[in-house]
């Protein structure tokens, strides 16, 4: 939809003039003063041009009975975790109301670098819903893993004036903050003035004041009331998030009072088309904060309005003149049920999907891992006291828990009665062919392998296994279809979902996407898999900036020293 002539604009506003398009008899919340006001609310254009009265346009729409709320924006997430490509994602988040979405696609420059940031940035440009880009700002995120690309802060300074570019995205690698690594600063230096976002799991007291003032503003992994508090009392804002993954919003809801509400914003980070299908997106964590008792206009700023601010996003976030038309009509404020949206005046449904253009995927063949055998999964060492990592499900924190592993014919194996098992990164972009092991406990996995091409954020190949003949059998076959997820047992592939755009994203419909992630989850459980969702959980074990014990392709990394055990 254009940007409407401004003398229509005005007149429209005034009434003087029929609006473009006119929604009747709803009741709009008000984000100001918390209050259900029936009004109508007239659109010129992209533009809200009228309010609380009473209008005629070219074309009305009856929403009596209903109530209108700003369009919702999702504050960070990576388009590729949802596992569909930027078109398939607006498709099937649009019509639950996200209007706009602030993405760091940081999972697919791990693989390509910058032309799969310019692959967003020309997505984004076709879409329904409008989908932002803060550049990815760790790419790699640490020293310690092998990605297939390396952005320097030369590399996006060309980037940073692109209309579509809100900043810089989560600066991961806090401990190269701290330490003033020279490449660190040079990419903070050159995003000062600008929004730079956040990522500091656990970082209090003095550290934190350090990491704050190179000039960073917001943040997404507190995962307790405090240390969401103390990140408040600071000056970050702080997003709240709740992925299919890492669940905050329980530990958060505290945070959400009228209050704190114009600080505070939501985000989904990683959340795949499964569970946005059987729970919602952020209409679920809208609905979810209610019932937990927060304010329905804490919720609702930070589900819009305060989000804008905190994005210098000043033209949306309310239902008031001269605001973009992002409007989401819903049941009630407790169900959060949208039965039409509206994006930048556009009606969302079918034909606006079907009338956008067409971006064509890069970075296909992308996976390039070495040929493996069982024998490429031993873990050697003589000592008895062997380092694992354990799950805490809900959290992409570990603990670093250590057992006692008696080597057999030099490998340590796994050993399913106290649910240690095997896990593996297996380096794919062709660059030096590393394979590190270790073993994690938390799966509940009784036999077989599942292995998966997403592994954060360089992605390589991450596979957990009882048995490293069915491990090398599902490595394999990530090669065979340009990257995804695969379940195997007695080398035989159960289930499998092909991720051919960088290891990471199907050409398929988020639905028949939706019906392979069933099939792998029920096919993981045959395994004895106790975990909800265990392939997002196995690629998060793989990112050596979150607490404590992770593993890449160089080997198990203690986190709290930042380094790579020996």
């Amino acid at each position: 939809m254009p940007k409407a002539p401004l003398n229509d604009r005005i007149d429209q506003g005034r009434g003087v003039a029929p609006a473009d398009l006119v929604l009747k008899g709803g009741r709009v919340f008000d984000l100001i003063t918390g209050d259900l006001v029936e009004t109508d609310v007239a659109i010129c254009g992209d533009t809200i041009v009228g309010v609380f009265g009473s209008y005629t346009g070219r074309r009305e729409i009856d929403v009596s009975g209903r109530v209108l709320v700003p369009g919702f924006i999702d504050t960070h997430l990576h388009v590729e975790s949802s596992l569909v490509t930027p078109h398939e994602f607006d498709r099937c988040v649009t019509p639950r109301g996200v209007t706009t979405a602030i993405c760091d696609p940081h999972e697919i420059a791990n693989v390509c670098g910058v032309p799969g940031i310019r692959y967003f940035l020309d997505a984004a440009a076709q879409l329904v819903m409008d989908l932002r880009v803060n550049l990815s700002s760790c790419v790699p995120s640490t020293h310690m893993e092998t990605t297939g690309a390396r952005l320097e802060a030369a590399d996006l300074v060309p980037l940073m004036d692109h209309p579509g570019v809100i900043g810089l995205a989560e600066f991961m690698n806090y401990p190269g903050v701290l330490m003033k690594d020279p490449g660190c600063l040079a990419k903070l230096e050159a995003f000062q003035g600008r929004h730079i976002d956040g990522h500091a799991p656990l970082l209090r007291g003095n550290d934190l004041n350090g990491y704050i003032s190179a000039g960073i503003r917001t943040e997404h992994e507190a995962t307790s009331y405090e240390e969401g508090l103390e990140k408040l009392r600071k000056g970050m804002r702080v997003l709240i998030r709740e992925g299919s993954v890492s669940k905050d919003l329980h530990a958060l809801a505290g945070l959400l009072t009228e209050r704190f509400s114009p600080y505070l914003a939501f985000c989904t980070d990683d959340r795949n088309p499964l569970d946005i299908g059987e729970h919602g997106h952020l209409d679920y964590m809208i609905r979810t904060a209610i019932a937990l008792g927060a304010p329905p206009l804490a919720v609702y700023r930070a589900a819009s309005l305060s989000a804008a601010e905190a994005f210098g996003l000043k033209d949306r976030g309310l239902i008031a003149p001269g605001k973009r038309a992002d409007i989401v009509v819903i049941d009630r404020l407790e169900g959060c049920n949208a039965s039409l949206v509206l994006a930048r005046g556009v009606v969302v449904s079918d034909a606006a999907f079907a009338a956008r253009g067409v971006t064509e995927p890069v970075a296909r063949q992308s996976v390039k891992a070495p040929i493996v055998t069982a024998g490429s999964f031993r873990t050697g060492g003589n000592r008895v006291e062997t380092p694992v990592i354990g799950i805490l499900p809900g959290k992409i924190i570990t603990e670093h828990l250590t057992f006692e592993i008696a080597p057999v014919d030099g490998d340590k194996r796994p050993d399913v009665a106290r649910d240690l098992v095997k896990i593996a990164v297996v380096e794919r972009h062709g660059v030096n062919g590393n394979i590190a092991t270790g073993f994690v406990k938390g799966f509940g996995l009784a036999r077989g392998a599942i292995a998966s091409t997403v592994c954060h954020d360089h992605h390589n190949i991450a596979v957990v296994g009882v048995d490293a003949g069915d491990m090398a059998v599902a490595v394999a076959r990530l090669s065979e279809i340009e990257g995804g997820f695969v379940v195997v047992e007695g080398g035989r592939v159960l289930a499998e979902l092909a991720l051919p755009v960088a290891g990471l994203m199907s050409l398929l419909s988020f639905e028949e996407v939706r019906e392979k992630l069933v099939l792998l989850r029920s096919a993981a459980k045959g395994l004895g898999v106790v975990l909800e969702e265990p392939f997002l959980q196995l690629a998060f074990l793989c990112l050596p900036v979150i607490p404590h014990l992770k593993i890449t392709d160089m080997g198990m990394v203690d986190v709290d020293r930042f380094e790579v055990m020996p």
